[in-house]
């Protein structure tokens, strides 16, 4: 299995924790100290297995918006952002609990044209203010006129969003653009002209699940 390469850190530290945790066991043979040893084993499979980062192949297309992230949809409304789309905008949330591979992916083909970070608060991500007041990194793409903003957002347990986009940079679709740890959620703003093709409550896979088809130029 793959793994997110910012994960690593955590995996080695996590497993080297389980290993004393069973030296220690075998040592004074304690039935306690066995018990620790496996929730710690436990704990480190689940960090390995949160860092997962399964290759991904879906549809691809130039109207199509692919989800840059695993989880469900929580929001899908019609807001405005005017730092990057410039006035009205369809908003998809996607929200990613800490089951969820939280590798994060670009929605479409495209220049990197916006990147911007903002510093905020920790609040619940499925919640609607989150997506304003959170600490949240955005990402936005031009596609030769037609612009696609992403927006990784920090939740609760949240507190590192990794982003590998740099303005001029090509962007393709369904590409590593970066990831949120332990548990957050994505925003798609979209031209109001697009059709969304995913409902409040649906799952959601990276890189497979179409959002929205832009409309043509």
């Amino acid at each position: 299995m793959r793994f997110a390469r910012e994960g690593l850190p955590f995996i080695g530290v996590a497993l080297v924790v389980a290993a004393g945790g069973w030296a220690l066991a075998l040592g004074r043979r304690s039935w306690p100290l066995w018990a620790l040893a496996v929730v710690l084993t436990l704990l480190a499979l689940w960090v390995a297995y949160f860092f997962r980062d399964p290759e991904r192949d879906g549809p691809r297309g130039d109207r199509l918006v692919i989800a840059p992230a695993d989880g469900r949809v929580v929001h899908v409304t019609e807001v405005d952002e005017p730092d990057f789309m410039g006035g009205r905008a369809l908003r998809v949330s996607i929200f990613m609990n800490v089951f969820n591979v939280h590798v994060n992916r670009y929605p479409v083909s495209g220049t990197v044209g916006y990147v911007r970070y903002n510093p905020g608060k920790f609040l619940n991500a499925a919640v609607e203010k989150a997506s304003l007041e959170n600490e949240q990194m955005s990402v936005g793409l031009d596609r030769g006129g037609t612009r696609v903003l992403m927006r990784q957002i920090a939740g609760l347990v949240a507190r590192r969003i990794v982003t590998y986009s740099k303005v001029g940079d090509a962007a393709r679709q369904g590409e590593r653009m970066g990831l949120i740890r332990f548990g957050s959620r994505v925003d798609v703003f979209l031209p109001p002209t697009a059709t969304v093709q995913v409902r409040v409550g649906q799952a959601t896979t990276a890189g497979v699940t179409v959002l929205a088809e832009l409309s043509p130029p």
